[in-house]
């Protein structure tokens, strides 16, 4: 592993001049670290939410400051999958904008966290890593303490649970890569396994891709509604600017369940709704922008039907491609058939049929009192499970069909 005390801060073969004693003196102990790292975290994300919600304030004409703080609050616990509850209402959909704005906080704080402290042994990185997630979950539980008060209750042990996840997944990245660890476990992995990473995350990108432009197009199509929803809100300057924001952190949420409905299992928008290719059930909605694109009750056009089918097949193949393309450069890849290549390709598959099944999880969850106490994403496993049969087919035919073809080719070159 990397040893940065004597070469902190170098990348790539760079060197540094700095002397021994000089780097010990930039150096801070891991607790201290971990503590600073994880609380400039915490602040960054308690601060954004607090100004927009302060934003919004000055535009109402009921309420005080206080409350505004406590509701920017309670949106960032929100956002960390901590269940609030406001009266017999409960919330609990995580808007992924905001949590991806978070995970990248906290990947920033564990780059810095390693840096300052400048551990590269095994035992000191997942000390760090430990205390950096133990400061930022308890952080969590403290504002989960503060911000219940009457009405609005907030369960302590969810605060600090979400919080704590997901500062170590993101924190722990930050500081593998930061430590150089990241790239020594990647050396370390076969070559056949650490192809699959990429080959996954380009098929998961695809699906979100398509998704997203779907949803585009359909908000497109329906832009009347959207204007109809603005005037009918009358929100004025300062409202459109905090709608906007709410929008945006919930947009990710919104291309999920795309996804789960090109999936075919679909999504729904309340208790005994549904929003899928097979048909629409939801009845009235509420006045919210986002939902603009949602198709009316009854039967859905049928090439909405086609894209349930060729989306998984098309990401599986760009897995596919990719695999082929990253296991032709090894060394070994002239002894390498093409059932291998197919192999991957269907490793591939499954890898990013569970980062979409843990996405979708995340998406839902209960919005209010209610009809909207169920939203989201029920058949999240079936969802995802349909996706990886469908790009594990267009990953494998694809990486087998690439792979095949390489044989030929490399003996016309031989010909020449």
């Amino acid at each position: 592993m990397t040893d940065m005390l004597s070469r902190p801060g170098a990348r790539d073969g760079e060197t540094s001049a700095t002397p021994a004693s000089e780097i010990a003196a930039q150096t801070k102990p891991l607790l201290v670290s971990a503590v600073i790292s994880a609380g400039a975290c915490l602040l960054t994300g308690l601060l954004t939410c607090a100004a927009v919600a302060v934003i919004g304030w000055l535009g109402a004409t009921f309420g005080g400051a206080s409350g505004a703080v406590r509701a920017g609050a309670s949106a960032w616990l929100v956002a960390h999958k901590a269940g609030v509850t406001i009266g017999t209402g409960r919330i609990s959909v995580a808007p992924l904008g905001l949590t991806l704005f978070f995970a990248w906080c906290l990947y920033r704080g564990g780059k810095s966290a390693a840096r300052s402290s400048a551990a590269d042994r095994t035992r000191d990185l997942i000390s760090l890593a430990g205390a950096f997630a133990l400061v930022y979950g308890l952080g969590a539980l403290v504002v989960a303490l503060l911000t219940s008060d009457g009405a609005l209750k907030v369960s302590p042990l969810s605060a600090f649970l979400g919080a704590f996840s997901l500062a170590l997944i993101a924190g722990v990245a930050g500081i593998l890569v930061e430590s150089g660890a990241a790239a020594d476990i990647a050396d370390a992995t076969p070559a056949g396994l650490r192809d699959v990473v990429p080959a996954a995350l380009a098929a998961v990108l695809t699906v979100i891709a398509v998704a997203s432009l779907l949803y585009g197009v359909l908000l497109a199509v329906h832009f009347s509604r959207i204007t109809g929803m603005l005037e009918l809100l009358d929100a004025g300057v300062i409202g459109s600017v905090v709608l906007f924001a709410i929008c945006l952190m919930l947009v990710p949420n919104v291309v999920l369940y795309v996804v789960a409905f090109l999936a075919g299992p679909g999504f729904q928008l309340g208790t005994g709704t549904t929003i899928a290719p097979t048909g629409v059930d939801v009845g009235n909605l509420p006045a919210f922008p986002l939902l603009a694109a949602v198709p009316a009750d009854g039967a859905t056009p049928s090439y909405l039907l086609v894209l349930t089918a060729l989306v998984p097949l098309l990401a599986g193949a760009v897995a596919g491609l990719v695999v082929v393309r990253r296991g032709l450069v090894q060394r070994d890849s002239d002894v390498l058939g093409w059932d291998a290549f197919a192999l991957r390709g269907a490793m591939a598959a499954l890898l990013a049929g569970i980062i979409i099944f843990a996405l979708l999880a995340m998406s839902g969850g209960s919005a209010g009192p209610g009809r909207m106490s169920s939203v989201g994403v029920p058949g999240a496993l079936p969802a995802a499970g349909v996706l990886a049969a469908g790009m594990a087919i267009g990953a494998a035919i694809t990486a087998a069909v690439a792979a095949s073809r390489r044989p030929a080719a490399e003996e016309a070159d031989a010909e020449r």
